[in-house]
């Protein structure tokens, strides 16, 4: 690649971040729902033909702010895989790590549940579907790593079940509490419960059902 070629890469680049800079900043003013591709030319200062250039449609520019996202959680995530601890007590930290990550970073996480409430089933893929699917089984495939680890060093017992299932089903258990806690506060004070005791009951049972039994 000529020096030419490799600036023209890195303005690309540039303008296509300054976009997704743009887009969450819209996204945090307005809510993911309400976002419009004008919204983010406007905070942008760029044309909607250029735009265009970069994302073909709403939903594709939303998945590029959840690749952002996703690139985050698997920092964090990395960062635990690394402590020099138990496989359970890695996937426990993980999952205390993602309700933080979806407190930080709300535009993320609705950006998020926006891609997991409308990516298609099948057909052909293309455009930031391909990268956010990438992205998304990076972070995932570090959790099974550490699901992995603790079926090697006995902190899960042997038979929990695969460890690319169960990813997927605590994945699921907790991105569910995490949506109850950010949305339902009302109903949870009418049962006198608050947010950090209804995920430490979330982390007890997830823990349970997969530590090693004595």
């Amino acid at each position: 690649m000529n020096d030419l070629s490799e600036r023209r890469l890195e303005e690309k680049d540039r303008r296509r971040t300054e976009i997704l800079t743009a887009a969450e900043t819209v996204a945090a003013r307005k809510g993911i729902d309400a976002i419009t591709m004008d919204q983010v030319a406007r905070q942008g200062r760029i044309s909607r033909a250029l735009l265009y250039v970069y994302f073909q449609d709403r939903d594709d520019l939303l998945m590029g702010i959840g690749e952002r996202g996703l690139a985050v959680l698997k920092e964090r995530f990395a960062s635990i895989a690394a402590l020099p601890i138990t496989g359970l007590a890695q996937v426990q930290d993980m999952g205390r790590a993602y309700v933080a990550f979806a407190r930080e970073f709300p535009v993320y996480f609705a950006a998020l549940s926006h891609f997991h409430a409308t990516a298609p089933a099948g057909g052909e893929l293309a455009g930031n579907i391909v990268s956010c699917l990438a992205a998304g089984n990076e972070v995932h495939g570090i959790l099974v790593g550490s699901l992995q680890m603790g079926l090697k060093d006995g902190s899960i017992h042997s038979d929990a079940g695969d460890p690319a299932a169960i990813g997927m089903t605590l994945w699921g258990f907790m991105h569910g509490i995490i949506q109850i806690i950010t949305t339902k506060e009302l109903v949870l004070s009418q049962y006198g419960l608050h947010q950090a005791a209804l995920v430490d009951q979330a982390l007890r049972l997830a823990t349970r059902s997969l530590e090693a039994r004595a």
